[in-house]
């Protein structure tokens, strides 16, 4: 697995920055008294006002020192966390670490990076400073090796720490002799006003004729990056001198402000206040209705919870296209679609505005009561070909749909935020929010006392969760209390459910006899009330348990049964654990074709979620049938692929843990077969796999790295840096590389950065020295025009 592979298996690579899709404007004084900090110290804050490029220095910062840092670098945005008790559970997400049993998400994030070289960028820190300054204090006293950069609007104050002020972009200063049209055009506000301005009007720059007022709208905005940015915008519909009298009667509007205030965020405030006043009144009343939103929003939610009351359900996409426009709103694009998002100081701003109208309370109603619906509607689908789409749609609102449980609860309505959190069930398993699932139910639990249906089926969805993070006298407890109620209410569902759960639990302490027994009282509950994913959940056990027994009849017709009940739905998540469990038994039979065929097939779709337990039990099956046919070699790796797996899910086999007795035997026969020195450097191979390498050997696809020549791995380049590689080699400079490829000089001095990066190289002979290790002629396939013809863009 990739960079931190000891740890976490996940597809994503260590270096987790995004990617700069505009130029970074000067800076290069602060970005090296950055990484000089960086280098004595072990946290550095960046404070400064909201707007002011705090986040775009670090990620700076961040990506000029990541070579030094060969275990990771990654970006914690916190602008959206609005618990504090969720800050611990947001980094686990980003280091994709997986939540552990009886280990608090503090421990497992010490435990992953106490011996990492490693580099963590805390964004926007202030609303949550005692609980980051916490945070980064345990996370340097148990991980000696980790550098920390945080950014806040004040610092975190904590031993150790070393700050630095972010201060506005120098503008051109009015007290010194004028200068030259091309000396003004390199101040660095008036350059990142000038680059802007270019995205809208390709041919504008600073002149004679336009300069003064070029300069004044630099100086009034305090240099300020994000009021500049829009500002820029704004040409689209007026002259350079119309911006600068729009600017003028703003901010002399403001300055009999609050006196609490300071002058930045008065000049910040002006922006937007006129920002605000360019929009129509629609465009306003949307702006506002939009910020109740957390993490960003889609059409659909912005015309059910924003429509209404001065904005027709019908006029909504045309307002969204002036808010984008506007650059108010940012367009995203999303597998499932597009989606938008409002930066945070901008989200802020609507927030303020939407307090003042007097609806906030209103629309933070209509915002819960659609993510409600939402989840409601989600449960339904998840046993439907739609159900892939209907997780990814839930995973990227994950934001908002904390929100909307949070306001739930703030507002009393605790019935309904335990419905939601319920009927969320599924996404909490599937999307690794196992804790964080757990959280909230118990929340709703401990508020929602009167016996009824939806307390008992809250309590069986909290079991799973408890079984699952191994927590099984706890799942125990609440399974008495459901079927208590549900026997009291006559609920025929929930006991089918407690049935099943109980029988989980008696399979995980090794108990198979009183195990089937409660899945056959499962599923002849389930199939009377007609609940289909119930049914197979059953079978999907049932035929686990009689394998186990030696049952192989009844293990194939439960299992097989199973998997037709999800191929007339067209369902994928529940029949590639049904086919798992066929090809646990299948193999038993001795068919070790066929069962290898089984679990690849199951764990093409599980990596489709990322979902590590089911991963980890196909890849268990294919070690076992590597054995069994005489390749060692690929057992040992597979095993060693298998270590990483179970170390993310917390334990080996997790709530499977009655099949350890075939993992022990098979690794001790690999073991015997290599002999020790040699099977532990398969394993090790196999550990140090990438997680799309892991993945396709599992799945045969190839074989690993390090048993195929260099000339037959695929290239990491993209194609447009394989061709900027190859120019490199032929001694091209930045510039002619650029006037080559009809692009600009920053732009290939950012390829070429990322080139060094991805390659580990840093300097450009080794890139020369790695393309004519491809097999490669530097010059094959060059045109007059200096690209590459699209069938020679990817050196194999």
């Amino acid at each position: 697995m990739s960079g931190m592979a000891t740890s976490t298996p996940k597809r994503e690579r260590v270096r987790r920055l995004p990617a700069e899709v505009t130029s970074f404007v000067g800076r290069r004084r602060e970005v090296a008294e950055g990484k000089s900090l960086l280098a004595r110290s072990r946290l550095v804050t960046l404070t400064g006002v909201g707007g002011v490029g705090k986040t775009r220095m670090a990620s700076r910062i961040a990506a000029d020192v990541q070579r030094a840092f060969p275990d990771g670098v990654w970006l914690v945005e916190l602008a959206s966390v609005v618990d504090p008790e969720l800050l611990t559970h947001t980094v686990t997400e980003v280091l994709a670490i997986e939540e552990k049993p009886a280990r608090s998400p503090m421990e497992s994030i010490s435990e992953v990076l106490a011996d990492k070289k490693a580099l963590l960028i805390l964004d926007n820190c202030e609303h949550l400073l005692h609980e980051c300054a916490i945070l980064a204090e345990e996370l340097l006293a148990s991980a000696p090796e980790l550098r920390i950069i945080a950014t806040s609007r004040q610092p975190l104050r904590i031993r150790g720490e070393q700050t630095l002020a972010v201060l506005p972009l120098p503008v051109p200063d009015s007290c010194t002799a004028r200068l030259s049209v091309e000396s003004l055009a390199q101040v660095d506000a008036v350059r990142l006003f000038v680059e802007r301005a270019e995205a809208v009007l390709p041919d504008f720059s600073v002149t004679e004729a336009n300069r003064d007022a070029v300069e004044r709208i630099c100086r009034r905005l305090d240099g300020i990056p994000l009021a500049i940015e829009l500002a820029a915008v704004r040409l689209r519909a007026l002259s350079v001198q119309q911006l600068l009298d729009r600017l003028d009667d703003r901010f002399r509007l403001l300055t009999a402000g609050s006196r609490t205030v300071s002058p930045r965020h008065q000049t910040l405030r002006a922006l937007f206040d006129w920002s605000y006043d360019l929009c129509t009144e629609p465009e306003r009343l949307l702006w506002a209705r939009a910020s109740v939103f957390c993490g960003g929003l889609d059409l659909e939610s912005a015309e059910t919870v924003c429509s209404g009351d001065g904005i027709a359900r019908e006029d909504v996409i045309d307002l969204v296209i002036g808010l984008v426009e506007k650059s108010v709103l940012l367009r995203e694009e999303h597998p499932g679609g597009v989606r938008y998002r409002l930066l945070e100081t901008i989200r802020q701003y609507g927030r303020d505005r939407l307090a003042e109208s007097g609806t906030e309370e209103a629309l933070r109603r209509r915002h819960r009561e659609y993510y409600l619906v939402l989840a409601a509607e989600a449960r339904a689908q998840l046993f439907t070909h739609t159900q892939v789409k209907w997780l990814a749609r839930l995973r990227l609102e994950h934001a908002n749909l904390r929100a909307a449980l949070k306001s739930g609860f703030e507002a009393g309505e605790a019935e309904a935020a335990l419905r939601m959190a319920t009927d969320l069930l599924y996404y909490w398993k599937t999307s690794h929010h196992l804790r964080e699932g757990r959280c909230w139910l118990d929340q709703g639990l401990a508020h929602v006392t009167e016996p009824g249906e939806l307390r008992a089926r809250a309590l069986w969805g909290r079991s799973w969760l408890a079984i699952m993070l191994g927590e099984i006298p706890a799942a125990v407890a609440m399974l008495d209390e459901s079927q208590a109620l549900g026997e009291r209410l006559g609920l025929g569902s929930v006991l089918a459910y407690v049935a099943l759960y109980f029988g989980m639990a008696a399979m995980y302490d090794g108990d198979t006899g009183p195990a089937i027994k409660l899945f056959e009282e499962a599923l002849a509950g389930h199939r009377a009330v007609g609940d289909e994913p119930g049914q197979v959940l059953d079978l999907t056990r049932l035929c686990l348990a009689y394998s186990y027994e030696g049952d192989s009849e009844r293990a194939v017709s439960a299992g097989e049964e199973a998997v037709r009940i999800c191929d007339a739905r067209g369902e994928g998540w529940h029949r590639a654990y049904a086919m798992m469990a066929l090809g646990i038994e299948v193999w038993r039979q001795g068919d070790l074709e066929r069962a290898a065929c089984l679990e690849r097939e199951s764990l093409r779709f599980n990596s489709v979620l990322d979902d590590w337990l089911g991963m980890g039990i196909n890849l268990e099956v294919l070690a076992w049938v590597s054995t069994q046919e005489g390749d060692h070699e690929r057992a040992a790796r597979l095993l060693g692929v298998l270590r990483n797996v179970w170390r993310t899910v917390g334990a080996p086999m997790s709530q499977f843990g009655y099949l350890t007795k075939y993992h022990d035997e098979f690794e001790a026969r690999a073991r015997q077969a290599l002999g020790e020195p040699a099977y532990r450097g398969e394993v090790e191979q196999g550990g140090r796999l990438a997680y799309d390498e892991a993945l396709a050997y599992a799945l045969k696809d190839s074989a690993p790295d390090a048993a195929r020549p260099a000339a037959a791995r695929p290239s990491p380049l993209t194609r447009r840096e394989t061709e900027i590689a190859r120019l490199v080699t032929q001694g091209l400079s930045n510039r002619e590389i650029a006037a080559s490829l009809v692009i600009a000089q920053r732009t290939a001095e950012g390829h070429i950065e990322h080139i060094l990066g991805k390659l580990g190289f840093h300097s450009r002979a080794q890139i020369a020295v790695w393309v004519a290790e491809q097999g490669q002629p530097v010059d094959a396939g060059r045109e007059t025009t200096g690209r590459t013809p699209p069938d020679q863009a990817h050196m194999r």
